[in-house]
């Protein structure tokens, strides 16, 4: 067996490779197509769609190597910092978005979501504004998304009001002064 076992080990070769094909296993059946690379930004949307943020983000930074920094891949990466809780730097990336992608509806959309979340109402009505224009009112998410916006407006305006101590006091010719007690 000692014998047998030298015998072996004297024929292995240290300088073994392996041919392409070896390495590469088998070939694939006939009628089968090659796999397709799927774009970054898709992958981005997948990846968001199914909650996980942290990939997805790394995806939009893919697709931003492969295609280039446009508005849908600043807006993705805004997008994933604001569900990963990055408010900062989702508003960074958006208000990029904003700046250089102006007619881009998605991106200001997106952009009035981070306000939102920052308290930011007056801000974030304008952006809903801008991106329902820019989409002809054809979006129910960015209506419903202004709707939110002017309601949070509306109950900002009114906690003001319950907490302000105000006087009105007549002030000349039918001119008043308001006045804080």
């Amino acid at each position: 067996m000692a014998s047998v076992l030298a015998m072996l080990g004297a024929c292995q070769s240290s300088n073994f490779e392996l041919s392409p094909e070896a390495r590469s296993g088998p070939p694939a059946p006939f009628g089968t197509r090659p796999p397709v690379a799927v774009d970054g930004l898709t992958v981005g949307h997948r990846l968001m769609a199914a909650e996980e943020f942290e990939l997805a983000l790394d995806a939009y930074q893919r697709a931003a190597t492969e295609t280039g920094v446009t508005a849908e891949v600043l807006s993705g990466m805004g997008s994933a910092n604001l569900r990963l809780g990055r408010l900062q730097q989702a508003r960074i990336l958006l208000e990029k978005a904003v700046e250089d992608y102006t007619d881009s509806a998605s991106a200001w959309n997106n952009f009035g979501v981070v306000l939102i979340n920052l308290g930011e109402y007056q801000q974030a009505r304008q952006a809903f504004r801008v991106a329902f224009g820019l989409d002809n009112g054809n979006a129910e998410l960015i209506r419903q998304n202004l709707i939110l916006a002017n309601r949070l407006i509306v109950e900002q305006s009114a906690e003001i009001a319950e907490e302000a101590d105000f006087s009105l006091v007549r002030y000349g010719n039918g001119s008043y002064l308001l006045l804080g007690n």
